[in-house]
């Protein structure tokens, strides 16, 4: 069968897209790589998340010194959504600029963001987010409140908010994709039970890209969708520049399959889009595509409050006042027992404390700095196909001003007794395995020459191929990518829709 769409990953970029295109009647092939994540009880074992990888791919990628590493990265209908903490923050307005940082400057975009402005609003009520327009005074101009309010902060985390308000800061409240309004069935509503970082959520009460995008228009008759089928390549006719795409081959349970269609869309990850596109040999003729990767510098860290901290939801709260020139401060989730059985100084700098009592006293905090989109950062492929990922992390003073910044708002909350930093998140290092953030290897600007897509990510090269994950962003800014990823396939969605 022939199809007037196929897209290729179902995550923030493909599954809102699909979501999108379902409605105008024509058909679609969705191809995701994985299948559907099963609900079972260890989706919320820490022991099974963390320290058996349980739901990461056993895919090898290399670093630039060809050492394999795995990746962490998940493979299942939703994609990378079924394991995000659902934090669905806006970019700033500066974000779309040229800015400067320690390491360099990013580019601006050919975008604004008053012309993201209705797309984010859209996101914000498709993913159903919880928040608070108004809070946070970096936040650039909004059309819409959120369709919800803000999840309420815990005692602990009120008291942390009216700590850091009194003196002098101006800490927010975090927007959350979780499904708490009375209209969710009640076998999907949000418990509020700390599994969202990390782990999918077994009931389903988390804004991800399956729950929200994908299972609604499953019923569709012009909706088909093939799991466990990885694209291997694509096949073009009429030449590598004014070409199309005419086909895409999928390995599929060891077979291979050949689809047709007249538009291709491209959303498996930053990595994988790449991989796909170098594999094929298309779309490059700036020799840009795997280029300028970026991750964003992250850091997770452990503050030790002299006081219980009996807070189970704690990304709740969020604090933006060294954006401008640092990142990002966000809570991140509550520190387990389990999960912390890796974490390899706690011993050291607390040797009279059980990991349980570490974990009672725990505050947790996730540090973003942005990432330069560098061209020496890349993906390339080894001799047999696979990944290889060339990557040093920039920015790097800034990353310790806000690090800095963080040690004396701990002195404001009365958890300065001890920073330890989480050397293990989610089961990984956070450096180079931690894909989580990946964007930037197709990047979208004015020049072919300078740029993979065009302003509505088209391929300069193939007028039929267009590309919607987090491969597009010129730029990374220094909060989660995930709620641009959406608006940006909204965007799309209704330019290809009106062709």
């Amino acid at each position: 069968m022939h199809y007037d769409f196929i897209i290729i990953g179902t995550g923030a970029g493909g599954g809102t897209i699909a979501n999108t295109l379902a409605k105008t009647g024509k058909q679609i092939l969705i191809l995701e790589r994985g299948d559907f994540l099963p609900r079972e009880q260890q989706n919320w074992s820490p022991e099974e998340v963390f320290r058996k990888s349980r739901y990461i791919s056993p895919d090898t990628w290399h670093d630039s010194h060809r050492k394999p590493f795995q990746p962490q990265s998940h493979y299942y209908v939703g994609g990378a959504t079924k394991m995000y903490g659902a934090a669905l923050f806006r970019l700033r307005p500066q974000d779309f600029d040229v800015t400067a940082h320690s390491d360099g400057i990013t580019p601006s975009w050919p975008v604004t963001y008053q012309d993201m402005e209705p797309w984010y609003t859209q996101a914000e009520q498709m993913y159903q987010v919880h928040g608070f327009h108004g809070g946070d005074p970096t936040e650039g101009p909004w059309s819409a409140q959120y369709p919800h309010p803000p999840v309420s902060h815990s005692p602990r985390i009120r008291q942390i908010a009216d700590d850091l308000t009194a003196a002098g800061y101006h800490p927010f409240n975090a927007p959350s994709g979780v499904l708490l309004n009375e209209q969710v069935p009640t076998e999907s509503k949000c418990v509020r039970c700390n599994t969202c970082d990390g782990f999918p959520c077994m009931v389903h009460a988390k804004a991800d890209a399956e729950v929200i995008a994908v299972k609604p228009i499953l019923g569709m008759p012009n909706v088909t969708l093939i799991t466990g089928a990885e694209v291997q390549f694509l096949f073009i006719s009429g030449g590598r520049t004014g070409g199309r795409v005419d086909s895409v081959e999928v390995e599929r349970g060891g077979r291979y399959e050949t689809y047709t269609g007249d538009t291709i869309i491209l959303a498996a990850g930053a990595a994988n889009t790449a991989r796909i596109l170098l594999a094929s040999d298309i779309a490059n003729s700036s020799g840009l595509v795997g280029r300028n990767y970026m991750m964003h510098n992250s850091r997770a860290v452990i503050a030790i409050d002299r006081q219980p901290n009996q807070t189970v939801f704690q990304k709740t709260l969020a604090l933006h006042d060294f954006y401008d020139t640092l990142g990002s401060i966000q809570m991140v989730g509550k520190s387990n027992a389990a999960a912390m059985k890796g974490e390899n100084r706690l011993a050291e700098l607390c040797p009279e404390w059980s990991l349980a009592k570490i974990a009672a006293h725990s505050v947790d905090f996730w540090l973003t700095t942005e990432d330069l989109p560098l061209p020496e950062n890349r993906v390339t492929l080894t001799g047999a196909g696979e990944i290889k990922l060339d990557y040093r992390e920039t920015n790097h003073a800034e990353a310790r001003g806000l690090y800095g910044e963080l040690r004396k708002i701990l002195n404001r909350i009365g958890a300065e007794r001890h920073i330890i930093d989480r050397d293990v998140f989610a089961g990984m290092p956070i450096p180079i395995a931690g894909v989580a953030h990946q964007a930037g290897t197709c990047k979208m600007g004015f020049d072919p020459e300078t740029s993979v897509l065009d302003p509505m990510c088209r391929t300069w090269d193939l007028n039929n191929l267009y590309v919607v994950d987090a491969s597009f962003m010129p730029s990374v800014g220094a909060v989660n990518p995930a709620l641009t990823i959406m608006a940006n396939a909204l965007r799309v969605g209704q330019h290809i829709a009106s062709l």
